[in-house]
């Protein structure tokens, strides 16, 4: 009996600490990018939806992101910043299904997706 009562708040101790870590790696960061199959047109709507309701300015010329120049990378860095912005739900990231959520970032140099 006296070993039950010792034990019991080292085993309830235990459960909260194993809760916790249980919901820290379901909070995994996530970032949204541009589907490699998604065809110019939708890259170029996206950027121009996205960019029309987040700050773009990280892909103007001479900025972080500029650089490589090309319709998939703007449209990932966009179409991230939009998804980050509204809360990072599925659904930000949809773009008419030109969207992918990743869990590995996407930074590369001096560009820091957020």
């Amino acid at each position: 009996m006296v070993k039950v009562l010792i034990i019991a708040p080292f085993l309830l101790l235990l459960s909260f600490i194993s809760v916790g870590n249980v919901e820290s790696a379901n909070a995994q960061k996530t970032w949204c990018v541009a589907k490699p199959s998604s065809d110019e047109s939708t890259l170029s709507k996206n950027i121009e939806y996205a960019c029309s309701q987040v700050d773009c300015r990280i892909l103007q010329k001479g900025c972080s992101c500029s650089l490589p120049d090309s319709l998939i990378n703007h449209a990932s860095i966009a179409m991230n910043l939009y998804y980050q912005a509204k809360g990072r739900n599925l659904w930000n990231c949809y773009f008419g299904n030109s969207g992918l959520v990743v869990v590995t970032d996407p930074s590369y140099g001096g560009c820091i997706y957020e």
